[in-house]
């Protein structure tokens, strides 16, 4: 077709959060809330060029950077230490204050290919940005063991 260019693959997904843009911003970029819904241990600050260490367990010990941030706007991470398909990936939130809300646009860009660890990754951002919305919305923290 006379594209020459490379294929990636991308997770999207938008969602709305009853709560003050501080407060979203805080959760999706303070180890100390993101540990509440996403990996079991966390370190890094969201500052740019600042490294995450997003740990899951000893086999998933993972690295990221910071590659933009905006107080209360934005926060995306490029991994830097992870796999073979995460690797290459940035995710990201995007926010909007919309009156009592904040809708949260959420990426993962550039993975390598559409093959099942992207799929399976898709489905648990899904499950994880709902554990997200209940953790800000509700201060439910659902336990480490039981996230997807």
């Amino acid at each position: 077709m006379g594209n020459s260019s490379v294929k990636s693959f991308s997770i999207f997904h938008t969602l709305t959060i009853k709560a003050s843009e501080d407060k979203v911003f805080d959760a999706v970029s303070d180890p100390r809330h993101l540990v509440n819904w996403w990996p079991q241990r966390c370190t890094g600050s969201p500052k740019l060029g600042s490294i995450y260490n997003f740990y899951f367990s000893e086999e998933y010990d993972w690295f990221g950077k910071v590659v933009s941030v905006d107080p209360k706007k934005s926060f995306h991470i490029k991994m830097t230490e992870s796999d073979q398909d995460w690797n290459p990936t940035t995710f990201g939130f995007e926010l909007e204050e919309s009156g009592e809300k904040v809708v949260v646009k959420f990426s993962h860009t550039n993975w390598p290919a559409c093959n099942e660890h992207f799929k399976i990754a898709s489905y648990c951002w899904a499950i994880l940005l709902q554990g997200l919305k209940s953790y800000i919305e509700k201060g439910i923290i659902v336990p480490f063991e039981e996230r997807e």
